[in-house]
């Protein structure tokens, strides 16, 4: 348990936590009001006492190396400013008993619709799930709670830099990347303001998980995710990567036919220059197949640009009724699509639509179809 100023609910959370386990570890993060007094009464937990206040990730890193040395194979984190409830520990220890590896992360999943939760609070979470997600590709319903079970083994093996409320982002991150399996279970919360202190200090710990979040986004873009494609292609050998992990062949057909729709219309969308990246970032984001969206995008390749331009322009002028004179000769060398803008991404957009609904429709009939065949001569 670090601790920082929270002398109006320090003994309380102690007296929950000890109703549970003998087991505390204390680290007393340079605090200025009774803390230290309050801790005095309580001879019988492992206390360390920090002479100055040097942030709560160095705190926990201290904390570990302590458990960690004196034997124990998992830490639970539990804060001290009266957030969490400590009748949920033996709620860790039961899904610790439960799970299939030991080598797992708990994080307390807090309720963040709850009537008392600030809109700062909710909103940073889901921020900070959000990037969790892209860095590792898990995602989970709370990334920044502190209440939480850690297996030390991993965690020592961890090079872990920095050490204010940033660190619990970048040892989950950096846990996940090392292959530790990092969950979520249900706690229950407080916000109590009268008696609840919060240091994090919107401004700077803010900007500083940003920092290392832009970060660990470059490491997951350039490492983390060809290293991890790579490790699956020298298991798996060419055939098999190819079509579980490029083609992923088992995609139902209703995935296959969304991933064609939106590679259709990004492709005859007017953001030219952009369809790659946005159509990718979509894929990813709404996990569908990256390969068949991509493929599908490409229905705007340069040989065909004056084709889809031509549509384009054909359905915008149904469409708003502006007459237009102009032949698909002219639109490759000298039309003047400044002066019609309006008139054609309507038309690009309303192409871009119909199309990726003819295409999509069919695609996922024929996919069915071939899918049902498949079932069939495989069930006899």
């Amino acid at each position: 348990m670090p601790t920082y100023n929270n002398h109006k609910t320090l003994k309380k959370v102690l007296d929950g936590v000890l109703e549970h386990t003998q087991n505390i570890i204390v680290v007393n993060d340079g605090s200025t009001d009774t803390t230290t007094e309050i801790l005095a009464d309580f001879s019988q937990i492992e206390q360390i006492h920090l002479s100055k206040n040097e942030g709560k990730g160095n705190a926990l890193k201290i904390g570990f190396r302590k458990a960690f040395e004196l034997s124990y194979e998992f830490a639970i984190t539990i804060d001290s400013d009266g957030q969490h409830f400590p009748g949920d520990i033996p709620a860790f220890l039961d899904a610790l008993q439960h799970e299939t590896t030991k080598n797992v992360l708990y994080i307390g999943a807090r309720n963040m619709n709850q009537a008392d939760v600030p809109g700062s609070s909710s909103f940073g979470n889901k921020f900070s799930n959000f990037w969790f997600w892209f860095e590792t590709g898990t995602w989970l319903q709370d990334t920044q709670s502190g209440f939480r079970l850690y297996p030390l083994k991993e965690i020592e093996r961890l090079k872990l830099y920095t050490s204010k409320f940033e660190f619990e982002i970048e040892v989950i991150v950096k846990a996940a990347w090392r292959g530790t399996l990092v969950k979520n279970i249900p706690i229950q919360i407080s916000y109590d303001d009268e008696e609840r202190v919060s240091h994090f200090r919107k401004g700077p710990d803010f900007a500083r998980i940003s920092v290392l979040n832009t970060w660990f986004v470059l490491v997951a873009i350039f490492w983390i995710k060809p290293r991890d494609l790579y490790r699956r292609f020298r298991k798996k050998g060419f055939r098999r990567f190819l079509k579980e992990d490029l083609l992923h062949s088992s995609d139902s057909p209703r995935k296959k036919a969304l991933s064609i729709a939106l590679g259709v219309f990004i492709g005859l969308s007017p953001l030219w220059g952009f369809h790659t990246i946005i159509v990718l970032f979509l894929a990813v984001l709404f996990k569908l197949n990256k390969v068949i969206a991509f493929a599908f995008s490409n229905v705007s390749l340069a040989p065909l640009i004056p084709f889809v331009l031509y549509a384009s322009l054909k359905t915008g002028t149904f469409i708003t009724g502006e007459e237009l004179t102009y032949t698909f000769e002219s639109i490759v060398t000298n039309f003047e699509f400044v002066t019609h803008l309006k008139t054609y991404i309507i038309g690009s957009l309303t192409l871009s639509i119909m199309g990726a609904l003819l295409f999509g429709l069919l695609g996922y009939f024929i996919l069915d179809l071939f899918d049902r065949k498949k079932m069939a001569i495989h069930n006899g």
